[in-house]
């Protein structure tokens, strides 16, 4: 594995990397979950590089997310921003064919990008995700009120400390309902020591923040429908309950399966992921 950092508008963005992407054809990336980080698939890569050593295996860190650089002080992280900084990112990283396999945070980008980008992008993965998060109209003024009024506890929030990395460990293990063990690459490349001994996230605290705006349910669906390449949905079986009811209509190459696992299946169904997304990837 190899870390690397690109230049894009905001700063720089950090990546983790394998295999030779000018001796391969198709650059598979890697899009974590919302306060994850690129270890969210270190595991997961390794095993494909043995397997497909043909593959160019490329996980980011979103901005403000592991060692990403943050955004300015008064930037939130809006939703439809991330698919700018995929773009740019592309445009810099490779001219192969591109697969994403995105997790939570990252497939909702991940599909509202292939989306609005239809001609770059040979495949789509959608780990615990399918499509953009939307809700009915009539929360477009409650959202609104309560994201701003989130900003300002931000604002005022001290900063959460832990006297050791396995204290942040067993926090993360506990919340995303995963071992210890699954967990830790996501904990260690997330926190840093600080001076006094003591260890904090690296992410950027306005992250935390609500949205002030989500798609209403026709915006979804209208995205939904414009990707076009083959598609393959990961859902753990006791995953995130609102994504049990996803559509199953769609386009003929789109395909649901379900693994054992919650919300971080990819970490606890290791081999059983990698074979869904190599043979996908085999197909194209």
């Amino acid at each position: 594995m190899i870390e690397k950092r690109y230049v894009l508008s905001f700063g720089e963005l950090a990546t983790i990397e394998t295999n030779n992407k000018n001796t391969a054809d198709i650059s598979v990336v890697f899009i974590h979950g919302w306060l994850d980080n690129a270890a969210s698939f270190s595991a997961l890569m390794s095993q494909m590089a043995d397997k497909a050593p043909h593959l160019h295996l490329c996980a980011i860190d979103l901005p403000g997310h592991g060692h990403s650089d943050h955004k300015s002080a008064d930037n939130f992280y809006p939703f439809h921003d991330y698919i700018d900084d995929i773009y740019q990112f592309l445009t810099i990283l490779s001219p192969n064919r591109l697969v994403f396999v995105g997790h939570s945070l990252g497939a909702l980008i991940s599909s509202c990008y292939s989306a609005a980008f239809p001609e770059q992008v040979a495949a789509l993965i959608q780990i615990e995700g399918f499509g953009p998060l939307a809700e009915s109209e009539d929360k477009t003024v409650e959202r609104l009120l309560n994201g701003i009024k989130s900003r300002q506890r931000i604002r005022k929030k001290p900063s959460r400390y832990f006297s050791s990395i396995e204290g942040a460990i067993q926090k993360r293990a506990r919340t995303n309902l995963v071992s210890c063990d699954a967990i830790r690459p996501i904990v260690q490349r997330g926190t840093k020591q600080i001076d006094n001994g003591q260890w904090c996230w690296r992410h950027d605290r306005k992250l935390l923040a609500d949205s002030l705006y989500r798609m209403s349910f026709a915006h979804a669906e209208a995205l939904v429908e414009r990707v076009t390449c083959p598609q393959l949905v990961i859902l753990g079986k006791t995953g995130y309950e609102a994504l049990k009811g996803t559509p199953k209509k769609s386009n003929k190459s789109l395909q649901f399966v379900e693994v054992e696992g919650a919300h971080h299946c990819h970490l606890e169904e290791q081999i059983r992921v990698n074979d869904l997304i190599l043979g996908l990837v085999n197909k194209i």
